[in-house]
Parts: C-alpha cells; sequence; structure tokens
C-alpha cells in the first residue's frame, strides 16, 4: 500500500470535500455515508502515520474523528468542520466543529484531529452536553511529526486526549482551544 504524506492526505480531503464546510443541511445528500467514509480514511492515515495511535485507540472510551476541519482568518477568523463519535468502533453520533476567533492572524489551513475520551465520565459528559467546548486542559499527544507521539502513563490519566495531524496550508499552528462540538443529524 502507497503511504500518503500529510500534503497528499489534506489535498486528497480537500478535494474531496467540496462544499462540504459551506452547506452542511444534509438535504438530498448522503452525509452519514460520506463522513463515515472520510472517518475510515482518516483513522487509517492515523495509524500508519503515528502507530502507537492503535494502542490509544484500544484504552480510549470513544473516539470524535474530525476528518477535515478549514481554518482560515485575515484579522477575524474561524474553522469548520464535520466528523463522527465512535465507541467501540461504531459510529454512534455525528458532530461538526466551529471555532471563531479574532486577532493578528493571516492566512488559512486544513487539518484533521482526533479526540480521544480515556474515561467513560469524560465520553458521558462530552455527549450529555448541548456544546461541548474544547479546553486549555485538553493533552495534546501529536504534533507534526509523528516520532513526538507521547503515550507516557501520566499523560495516559488525561480525561481527553488529542491527535492533530496532516496538517496543509499557510497558517502557523493549530491549536483546538475555543473550539465547539454540537451534535448534528447529517
Amino acid at each position: 500500500m502507497n503511504k500518503m504524506n500529510r500534503r497528499t492526505f489534506a489535498l486528497s480531503a480537500l478535494a474531496g470535500t467540496s462544499g462540504l464546510a459551506a452547506c452542511g443541511n444534509g438535504i438530498g445528500g448522503n452525509g452519514a455515508a460520506t463522513i463515515d467514509s472520510r472517518v475510515d480514511e482518516t483513522l487509517n492515515f492515523m495509524y500508519n502515520e503515528f502507530p502507537n495511535t492503535v494502542d490509544l485507540s484500544n484504552k480510549a472510551a470513544g473516539l470524535l474523528v474530525m476528518p477535515l476541519v478549514t481554518e482560515a482568518g485575515l484579522g477575524i477568523g474561524g474553522a469548520f468542520g464535520r466528523g463522527a463519535l465512535l465507541v467501540d468502533g461504531i459510529t454512534v453520533d455525528y458532530y461538526s466543529n466551529a471555532k471563531a476567533n479574532i486577532g493578528l492572524q493571516i492566512g488559512a489551513q486544513q487539518y484533521a484531529h482526533v479526540l480521544f475520551f480515556m474515561t467513560q465520565d469524560a465520553l458521558l459528559n462530552f455527549r450529555r452536553s448541548s456544546g461541548w467546548a474544547a479546553g486549555a486542559d485538553l493533552e495534546y499527544v501529536v504534533s507534526d511529526r509523528g516520532d513526538s507521539l507521547a503515550t507516557e502513563t501520566t499523560l495516559l490519566t488525561a480525561p481527553v486526549l488529542a491527535v492533530v495531524f496532516g496538517r496543509a496550508g499557510l497558517r502557523v499552528g493549530a491549536t483546538l482551544e475555543g473550539t465547539k462540538y454540537t451534535r448534528i443529524i447529517p
């Protein structure tokens, strides 16, 4: 099997999502099937690029997989994406994520991310909320380099872990802080 690099991954995800971020109502579409397909591709990519995430997945109570998040800003910025929550490898809900910010910024980027809910309480709090916001207490276990995966025992006690990968674009950094996740019907 051919290995995809991050740029190829992001560009192929972008090519397959024309209009995804702009038209999220799902009327007359196969939104759930499209999201499911992208979630599968994203997980396969993550497991190939960051093999230690397989162990994290096995220990997690649930995974929120956001295959493509588009973030842009020119003074005022924002981000949007759609994905699925998996429990025991089965999709149980679909979610959108959105973020808005104001400040010194210019550029655009795309990336994928996966949230690992390491405890049942963290997963239940997420599922019961009407809109869950990622905060500063979110622990990041992967940056842009596969060898930077942190799986130390102290880190694995965090209730929610984040893996951000597949970045492409002309904007520095990707943070999930302030991102709001809302359940959707695709």
